[in-house]
């Protein structure tokens, strides 16, 4: 390695020699260090990471960590991975060798974010807490399997918080028709929300439909993408999942409606996003049309929830809500198990003949 001072500009560089994941030796150089120390100090912790020594810092383990997800993962997820571990772990471990993390460290780290509280005096909700819990343990876990780290010790702690606390909220027909009449003097939000509730799609999939997604011939809807705003960007990325990707029957007054709507839209080509708003612009709708209506306030998501709802007391079965939904397993259809009418007295009723036929066969023989 070396550590050499560009006269020109009046900075350091750092020249050294690494080998890569498959043994092959490649060159590396940073430059624009301020002064030697600040250069001999990125040698030292490149040299620690290239080397795999477990008894780097956490922080420079996490670049590790990172650098391998960014590849992986949705951009969007990335970020949200990368908030959470930037603004509440890495303050807490950053400086902590990776192989000295103690059960202690994490307990004491566990109890200052159950302890926190806002300036109105309220907690981190229990979701997120899991989630904050879950994202650390997933560090250590890639430590683990990876680079041979001994154990995690996120593991000998039991984890904080608890996965989906938030309940699934649901609106009635009678509850959302209410809604559109409030909305009503806005066509984007009408339609917007039409959308939502009697197709029960993402607000993702809602925000990146085209012209071209809809068969208003066959009444189809065609799911294959979705819209993100992120860093100040729009985004057009895939679905949430594989089973995402789906094209749905729209109900023949959709179709119609949404047809007249398009029809006024002028201009519109069929790469256009239909619905060329953010999920912020739904938000400040939902909330004012709760409002003027005295609903209760639901999230945009539960609109989904409640479209579930609906083919559930239509009689539809969890195989057919699941497709419809995208649902990557009919598990997540099952999360609905507790709308599904009881059948238990019809199978009661059935036991009690199957027996009498059994009795009446007895006697006669």
């Amino acid at each position: 390695m070396a550590i050499l001072e560009n006269k020109k500009s009046k900075t350091w560089e750092v020249r050294c020699y690494y080998k890569d994941i498959h043994g092959k030796l490649k060159q590396k150089t940073k430059r624009g260090f301020r002064n030697k120390t600040e250069a001999r100090n990125w040698e030292r912790d490149f040299k620690l990471q290239t080397d795999l020594d477990l008894g780097m810092s956490f922080g420079q383990f996490v670049e590790i960590y990172m650098d391998n997800c960014k590849s992986r993962l949705k951009y969007n997820t990335w970020l949200t991975k990368k908030a959470i571990i930037d603004i509440k772990i890495l303050p807490y471990f950053r400086h902590l060798p990776l192989n000295e993390i103690k059960t202690s460290d994490i307990l004491k780290w566990q109890n200052e974010l159950m302890n926190y509280r806002d300036k109105e005096g309220k907690p981190f909700s229990q979701s997120y807490l899991k989630t904050i819990n879950n994202q650390l343990s997933a560090i250590l876990n890639y430590a683990v399997n990876m680079y041979d780290l001994k154990s995690n010790p996120a593991k000998k702690v039991k984890s904080m918080g608890i996965a989906n606390e938030s309940e699934m909220s649901f609106w009635t027909k009678e509850e959302f028709l209410k809604l559109l009449d409030e909305v009503a003097d806005k066509p984007i939000s009408y339609y917007a929300f039409e959308v939502l509730y009697w197709c029960g799609i993402r607000e993702g999939e809602l925000l990146a439909l085209t012209k071209c997604d809809f068969d208003f011939q066959k009444h189809t809807l065609r799911i294959n993408k979705s819209y993100q705003r992120l860093q100040g960007k729009d985004y057009i990325t895939d679905p949430k999942t594989r089973k995402s990707r789906r094209v749905i029957q729209i109900p023949p007054f959709l179709a119609e409606e949404l047809q007249s709507y398009f029809d006024s839209l002028y201009g519109l080509s069929d790469t256009d996003r239909i619905f060329p708003i953010s999920k912020n612009y739904l938000y400040y709708e939902m909330e004012r049309g709760c409002k003027k209506a005295g609903l209760k306030r639901i999230r945009i998501h539960d609109l989904r929830h409640s479209h579930v709802s609906l083919l559930i007391e239509l009689g539809f079965s969890a195989v057919a809500i699941a497709e419809r939904m995208g649902h990557e397993s009919i598990q997540m259809t099952y999360h609905y198990a507790h709308l599904f009418p009881t059948r238990q007295l019809e199978i009661a009723n059935k036991l009690n003949v199957e027996r009498n036929v059994m009795l009446d066969v007895s006697q006669k023989s």
